[in-house]
């Protein structure tokens, strides 16, 4: 699941024509873990004209539409949903996370060196999976999460002006092994990193008790923010609630590091499409920097590049609105893009793959078919999962505009926002269909 060219053991990379996203990587040291990017997409049923045309009558139409008819804020956050009887234990589900992980370390500290389950149950069964099980249910690894095992005994508060920040490090340490590490998909790289999350995640919570966990744990953090566009959640006394996702994702409060938890999601994914391009796949070959000096260049100027555009985009909207500080108030907006970016680059890994992982796990002799899911599906999806994001990310930013901005300013103040959408949509497009 690593970038293309991720390490120099690698010796065969064979791209799924049906896909462009998927390749079988096996090699000297090399798990057989999957190596995915945007490939060629010649083949694909949606050209890229009319892949652009479609996103942009969407966002104009929805921008024009929220502008004339939608005058006053209307999501309510976690005051809104309808109560729903659901007390589900959390105690045994964790101990059985907790058992799947001993099961997961297990097969990459003794597993064969060949046809070994750990990576696939690692990239693609837990990380990617969180992802549409996020969607669904929530914050499931909330739920999930072993070291919530722990008493909730802080030894001191945990500071709030690390906000997400410490998430938002795991993260990027967790993309960089993913996309950039020389080897990602080895048992040794894999157990390393474990153990480094294992330790921060014992060390602040006994610290900080599960308050580090809801801020600094970077899987539940990323599985917290997906939630939020789930219909299932929670009041903010608690109770379970079926709700409209805008209300869930307007119930994100602003933090420190929040922006750029959602930056390293965004810049991420972009560097990973980009990271298959031809060009770019020969300069991290023949660079004077090696692979890993140019992949870490070249991801960390992806987050920045997000970042940057969007700090200039909701500064002009706040010079525009008269207001100031509105970086973290309008994070949660990028949130659906985010999410849309990583549905259209992991749903055909997990469709394709994820059958084989469970398989592979369980010691069953099933190949990986690449051909279970038609190229019509997957661009369809792909495309819409940008689009819809897209669209929900303008949407929840005009419900927050006329709730914070004067009304005389309020759309005038969205169209720094509305030009961000739209770059953002281009490149995602460009990046999925064109690179």
């Amino acid at each position: 699941m690593s970038a293309s060219g991720a390490t120099d053991a690698l010796t065969d990379v064979t791209a799924s024509s049906a896909t462009g996203m998927l390749a079988h990587v096996s090699g000297p040291g090399t798990a057989g873990v999957l190596a995915h990017g945007v490939g060629a997409r010649s083949d694909l049923p949606i050209p890229l004209f009319y892949a652009y045309a479609g996103a942009f009558a969407a966002l104009v139409v929805s921008f024009l539409a929220l502008g004339l008819l939608w005058a006053d804020s209307r999501f309510r956050g976690d005051r809104a949903g309808r109560l729903i009887a659901v007390r589900l234990p959390p105690r045994p589900a964790r101990i059985l996370a907790l058992l799947a992980a001993a099961y997961t370390i297990g097969w990459l500290a003794i597993g064969p060196a060949e046809g070994n389950a750990g990576p696939y149950l690692v990239y693609v069964l837990f990380w990617v999976g969180l992802v549409p099980a996020s969607l669904l249910f929530g914050p499931v690894w909330r739920s999930l999460n072993p070291f919530r095992l722990l008493p909730d005994r802080p030894r001191r508060p945990y500071p709030g002006r690390l906000g997400y920040w410490p998430a938002a490090a795991g993260l990027l340490a967790f993309t960089w092994m993913e996309l950039v590490a020389p080897d990602p998909a080895t048992p040794p790289t894999l157990l390393i990193f474990l153990s480094l999350y294992a330790a921060a995640q014992l060390a602040g919570t006994l610290v900080h008790g599960h308050a580090w966990l809801e801020r600094a744990d970077p899987f539940e953090v990323y599985s917290t923010l997906i939630g939020h566009l789930s219909p299932l959640g929670r009041r903010a006394d608690g109770r379970r609630v079926l709700r409209n996702p805008f209300d869930g994702l307007d119930a994100i409060e602003p933090a420190p590091g929040l922006v750029a938890t959602v930056c390293v999601l965004l810049g991420g994914t972009g560097y990973d499409g980009f990271s298959s391009a031809p060009a770019w796949v020969d300069a991290l070959q023949s660079g004077p920097l090696g692979r890993t000096g140019l992949g870490t260049l070249g991801l960390l100027a992806a987050m920045a590049g997000v970042a940057a555009l969007y700090t200039a985009c909701i500064g002009m909207a706040g010079l525009i609105g008269g207001t100031r500080g509105l970086a973290a108030r309008f994070a949660h907006s990028l949130l659906p893009i985010a999410v849309g970016y990583l549905v259209a680059h992991y749903f055909s890994l997990l469709a394709i793959e994820g059958r084989y992982t469970i398989a592979l796990a369980l010691g069953l002799d099933v190949k990986a078919d690449q051909n279970a899911v038609a190229p019509a599906v997957i661009a369809t999806v792909q495309v819409l999962a940008i689009v819809i994001g897209h669209v929900a990310g303008v949407v929840a930013a005009h419900d927050r505009s006329v709730r914070l901005l004067p009304p005389a300013r309020a759309v005038a103040g969205q169209i720094p926002l509305f030009v961000l959408m739209i770059c953002y949509t281009v490149g995602g497009l460009t990046l999925l269909l064109a690179a």
